[in-house]
């Protein structure tokens, strides 16, 4: 039998459910290196547990969402009660119930935040959003469902170009929606009703990490008094408290100026009139930001709708004072 690795059993959940979230995908990979785990005391799981999470996120260019389910995790280990047996009955009931968590927990929580989303979608309703989430997209084709007329502008996205799948989906779906340049979100805010995005990440002060240019929709929603609706299964909660952009946790700088030593990375040009940044110039970027507690009018999850200020209440109902 091959070694096992967390990574390959990380990556394998995802290929196998293209819909299955990251959080949810590290714990069906912790689950299953704690069948294989050969730890005889709590305190040898906890830290070959530990290991795995670190080589994991390690691993990711963006390890925030997966960090969420590894910390979880974490927490449901330390908690779950011996109920008497040998340790190795006791490994196997933390991964059936860990299993049973994940499998019920997506489709209830996505379900849940739909209900308590719809109301605020009236007829005619313009929502403007960014990227793609999978439970914004639940939330909008339940209120194509109910008859409610609904219209999006969705951004770009770039570099991830992620709004484009957004507006494929939608148009299936049969709801009217225009892309819009990432650039020209000032341009038609004052068209817009309210702003819709997910989440990858809600830290302690209901801040939230997201794909790169939701801080910035944050900022002209602020300054054009639109409300800003962030939808984020509670799983997605993270014990951080950013200060700033540049305390999100991903490795490597972002946005370094080239020393003198170093070549130059080059313009891709087209003929005599385009130019495109390369793949090296777009490789220095971002791929998530920090969108600022303030700039967020209500956080919508499956335990509630919060505001900002909620999050940490929400984080010490699971995690106590740890």
């Amino acid at each position: 039998m091959a070694p096992f690795s967390i990574v390959d059993a990380f990556h394998a959940a995802l290929k196998e459910d293209d819909e299955l979230p990251a959080p949810i995908a590290a714990i069906f990979a912790l689950s299953e290196m704690i069948s294989r785990s050969k730890a005889e005391t709590t305190s040898e799981l906890m830290q070959s547990i530990k290991q795995a999470s670190d080589m994991l996120k390690a691993s990711l260019e963006n390890p925030i969402p997966a960090s969420a389910g590894l910390e979880l995790y974490m927490r449901f280990v330390t908690r779950k009660n011996w109920a008497g047996g040998t340790f190795e009955t006791h490994k196997q009931n933390l991964v059936s119930t860990a299993l049973e968590f994940a499998h019920n927990t997506v489709p209830n929580c996505r379900l849940r935040i739909t209900e308590l989303l719809l109301p605020f979608i009236k007829n005619e309703t313009v929502i403007l959003t960014h990227g793609y989430s999978r439970v914004v997209m639940q939330v909008l084709v339940a209120a194509k469902a109910l008859g409610r007329r609904i219209c999006v502008y969705v951004t770009e996205s770039r570099p991830s170009c992620r709004g484009l799948l957004t507006y494929q989906r939608l148009m299936e779906a049969g709801i009217p929606c225009t892309v819009v340049l990432d650039t020209a979100v000032a341009y038609i805010i004052h068209k817009v009703d309210m702003i819709l995005t997910g989440a990858e990440g809600v830290v302690e002060s209901g801040g939230l990490f997201n794909a790169v240019g939701t801080s910035q929709l944050g900022i002209v929603a602020k300054a054009a008094n639109k409300m800003f609706f962030a939808v984020a299964e509670s799983y997605k909660f993270l014990r951080l408290f950013p200060l700033s952009q540049y305390d999100i946790p991903i490795p490597g700088p972002m946005l370094p100026f080239p020393s003198s030593t170093e070549v130059d990375q080059g313009i891709l040009q087209q003929g005599d009139k385009e130019m495109h940044m390369t793949l090296a110039m777009e490789a220095l970027n971002p791929s998530i930001d920090y969108t600022q507690p303030e700039l967020v009018t209500f956080i919508v999850s499956d335990i509630g709708i919060l505001t900002p200020s909620g999050v940490s209440d929400a984080l010490l109902a699971v995690y106590g004072g740890d």
